[in-house]
């Protein structure tokens, strides 16, 4: 699994696509198949990588995602978060930088390694690489964590955010390139520690709330920079309909990019699917959340059909998604192959 997930991303040919999730995995039902909960698996490194590890020997996912959420980067810079509940992820309460004069005193702390919320990533991907090795699993570890344009959306708050990108660019460019300062160097110790793929979730860079034509002169240059340093397998999550900002993310240099529902795969295949990995996008609210099995499954085979190289959902796993239905989707892989007589 972690060959042809390697392979994939590479763009290099396989025998089937991998099925897996990028992007966060934990459901009600794992939980208490696994006696761990939110939200003290958000933090505590014990019970993120029971319940992470669940997402493959119970789900059937071929890989192992983790966390469950990713406040820890934004954390460590004075952003303030709650704790989140037993079925939602935590949300922002506070930010740093009210004004544009308040991002000069924004740097990276000397102690950020040791902040709670990395030093649990850290410790979290110990634990998940230990076990993955010594259980002789050869699949893919898979960390996720805040991109550049995230971490500048929570630092500053998503009002000034978007103010500032016509406002104050100069000041927002600032944020955004230490956040990519900040992710790459962040990634390669998860890399280090045994993550093999990186996804970098930076649904604030896309044209759902970020300006297209400002895309490539704010982050094209950032995310070229970041994938240019990131020592492992690095992945780009968009959340929304990028499709206006395909191209130019095609040039970033992520090897593969995970695009929710709403940006149409047979297109994303069209016009960017020669040059990186395609990875998406059954709805992981309309459709895993809400629909049969056999729906699910549906949509599944589409997606392959459609020109992805990975078979993902198109975001987060819902908390109370059925079991039934994340195993439907892996089984619909194997049986698009069967079908069409490829296996």
């Amino acid at each position: 699994m972690l060959e042809r997930f390697t392979r994939s991303l590479h763009k290099k040919e396989v025998g089937k696509i991998p099925v897996c999730s990028v992007t966060q995995t934990g459901t009600m039902e794992l939980m208490e198949m696994t006696k761990t909960s939110w939200p003290k698996a958000f933090t505590d490194p014990e019970e993120m990588a029971a319940l992470a590890m669940a997402g493959y020997e119970i789900a059937g996912l071929e890989g192992v995602r983790y966390p469950f959420s990713s406040p820890e980067i934004p954390q460590a810079f004075g952003c303030a978060y709650s704790a989140g509940t037993n079925s939602s992820p935590p949300h922002q309460l506070d930010f740093p930088c009210k004004k544009p004069v308040n991002v000069d005193d924004v740097v990276i702390p000397d102690n950020l390694y040791e902040s709670s919320g990395i030093k649990s990533m850290i410790e979290t991907t110990d634990i998940l690489r230990g076990r993955i090795d010594e259980k002789g699993y050869e699949l893919p570890l898979i960390a996720g964590i805040l991109g550049p344009a995230s971490f500048a959306a929570c630092v500053a708050g998503v009002n000034n955010y978007l103010m500032w990108s016509v406002k104050e660019p100069d000041a927002l460019q600032k944020l955004i390139n230490l956040g990519g300062e900040v992710c790459a160097e962040y990634a390669n110790v998860l890399y280090d520690r045994g993550a093999d793929s990186v996804v970098i979730i930076d649904s604030e860079s896309g044209p759902d709330l970020f300006p297209p034509p400002f895309f490539e002169p704010m982050f094209l240059p950032v995310y070229k920079k970041m994938t240019n340093a990131m020592k492992g397998l690095n992945i780009l999550h968009m959340c929304g309909d990028a499709t206006l900002i395909l191209e130019s993310v095609a040039k970033s240099g992520f090897l593969g990019v995970s695009l929710e529902e709403k940006t149409d795969m047979s297109y994303a295949s069209q016009v960017i699917g020669k040059e990186v990995c395609l990875i998406g996008n059954v709805s992981a609210a309309d459709d895993l959340l809400l629909q049969s099995s056999d729906f699910v499954k549906a949509s599944a085979k589409r997606c392959i059909e459609d020109g992805v190289n990975i078979l993902a959902p198109g975001c987060g796993i819902a908390p109370y998604t059925p079991l039934g239905n994340i195993k439907a989707f892996v089984a619909a892989r194997d049986e698009y192959y069967s079908e069409k007589g490829l296996l």
